[in-house]
């Protein structure tokens, strides 16, 4: 209570006869939605012509991340981490599993070095994010908050902070169902509000339930790029998406989390990763985002109409990437880039119209950013950092490595750090049974090409013939300097965050 107060006294707001001339925020955020989806981001395929007019006017931040997760459901952490500005392991209820998971190794080594970690960070409560969380903090400071989004797989104390709550998982390819009923409400609320001539700024969540699976894209988008809801039987192998250029037949080994929905269950797919199964998948991928494209379209307009959008910060982003064929995967449960990096855009205020930077930012940073674009008091329990440096231009990223982690499969599971130009994925899995090193140059090898990537029929299927630069680097007998430091560096950065696991030593 006495923090909400200090926020109140610290930050301006309209009286009788002086208007609330803080900036409006309009946070969009889509479900399952890689970087390669977009024009914007190098995408010659997926047409997305209101983000592309997003990104022109405002900038795009390139290396942009989730930090990871332990579920094999990546939104959720995913999405409690933007409301709460916590690390991945900090998330509330998450302090007492990582104690219980290092109690839990009965290894005499890997017991022995827990004794030289770092104790567990304070816990923190449901209610105690919540107090602190994106919603809370910004009606504290007399914002009037918005959300639309899916039911499920997000955190619900903070979700239940917006004073307008109009959510409902909305995957079908009807207005009534589909991401039309999404923008429908924000509109309603918009219009509302208007109508009521209500003073205050805002801050709009507007979350899409696609373009997560089961992609039922409409019949004018699925005509589009000749592919079907029903199945690849209806695929137009003529019109529909080229493979994309990482794609692969089957990951090179298992992924450690068997029997995972995303990559056995996904309707019309199940666990074939075929030319005409993929491409059928990407075409209703992207039908749905063009419909998605097309709603932001209208909630911009709307702002552009009404005078709002010049002091409206446009956030763009998604819980994470996702992989569909990309090296032979079809879900979110891997740190390839794909899946890992994350779609972010910002326009508004004082951005540079078509500029962009690396960033080296988690989405844990919007709040911190969020609350000082506001000129509000970021809450003591957030542990991001604000990117507003990199958007008024004044630097080119806010950190100089950033770390991830997949464990909802069998444990301690995948681990990446990444630098500038390099990336390390560490793989151990199923019992210690699979443990791979997965050493990239990303700017010699940006799609993180394997050597399975240069087999003749995958060539001859994708029109990709990699370069002997690209490829998996971390047997190389050339790299093992630069190897030695990157393991080193992810050691740190495990430690760093408070991780449970330990990795097999090489």
């Amino acid at each position: 209570m006495l923090a909400a107060l200090a926020i109140l006294l610290l930050t301006p707001t309209a009286s009788a006869d002086t208007p609330d001339e803080r900036p409006n925020i309009l946070l969009i955020v889509t479900d399952d939605q890689s970087t390669e989806s977009l024009s914007c981001y190098g995408s010659t395929v997926c047409r997305t012509p209101h983000l592309d007019r997003l990104a022109a006017e405002g900038m795009i931040l390139t290396d942009a991340h989730h930090m990871g997760a332990w579920a094999g459901a990546v939104c959720l952490p995913s999405r409690t981490m933007i409301m709460t500005g916590r690390t991945v392991w900090h998330l509330p209820g998450r302090s007492r599993k990582t104690r219980a998971a290092k109690a839990a190794r009965s290894e005499p080594s890997n017991l022995m070095a827990f004794g030289n970690r770092n104790p567990p960070a304070p816990g923190i409560t449901a209610k105690e994010a919540a107090d602190s969380s994106l919603p809370q903090v910004f009606r504290d400071a007399n914002y009037a908050t918005f959300r639309t989004c899916k039911i499920g797989n997000s955190f619900a104390a903070a979700n239940a902070r917006f004073e307008v709550v109009r959510d409902q998982s909305s995957r079908g390819n009807r207005p009534g169902n589909s991401s039309v009923w999404h923008a429908d409400q924000a509109l309603q609320w918009f219009e509302d509000r208007e109508s009521r001539d209500d003073p205050r700024p805002f801050l709009a969540y507007v979350g899409f339930s696609h373009p997560h699976d089961p992609r039922m894209a409409t019949p004018e988008k699925l005509a589009d790029y000749g592919v079907s809801n029903e199945g690849p039987s209806g695929v137009d192998l003529d019109r529909a998406p080229p493979l994309p250029d990482n794609w692969l037949p089957k990951h090179p080994f298992p992924h450690g989390h068997p029997g995972l929905r995303d990559e056995v269950k996904v309707q019309g797919v199940g666990v074939d990763r075929d030319p005409a199964t993929v491409r059928n998948e990407l075409g209703r991928e992207y039908g749905c985002i063009e419909l998605i494209d097309e709603q932001i379209g209208r909630l911009v307009d709307h702002l552009r109409t009404t005078g709002q959008l010049e002091n409206t910060y446009v956030v763009f982003t998604s819980d994470h990437g996702i992989a569909i064929g990309r090296h032979g995967l079809m879900g979110k449960q891997n740190l390839y880039e794909h899946t890992w990096r994350v779609p972010l855009i910002v326009q508004g205020p004082g951005i540079e119209a078509g500029s962009s930077a690396s960033g080296f930012v988690y989405l844990l940073d919007l709040l911190p950013t969020l609350c000082e674009l506001a000129g509000i008091q970021t809450p003591a329990t957030s542990e991001g950092q604000s990117f507003v440096p990199v958007l008024r231009g004044q630097s080119e990223r806010i950190r100089e490595v950033v770390y991830g982690v997949y464990c909802g499969g069998s444990k301690p599971g995948i681990r990446a750090v990444k630098t500038v130009g390099w990336k390390l994925v560490e793989w151990d899995v199923l019992d210690g049974t699979v443990r791979r090193s997965q050493l990239f140059d990303l700017e010699a090898n940006p799609n993180e090409y394997l050597s399975q990537h240069a087999n003749p029929e995958v060539v001859r299927l994708t029109g990709v013939t990699p370069s002997d630069a690209q490829r998996n680097l971390a047997e190389e007998p050339g790299s093992s300097e630069r190897l030695s430091m990157m393991r080193q560096l992810l050691d740190e950065q495990m430690k760093h965050f408070d991780d449970p696991y330990e990795l097999a030593q090489p």
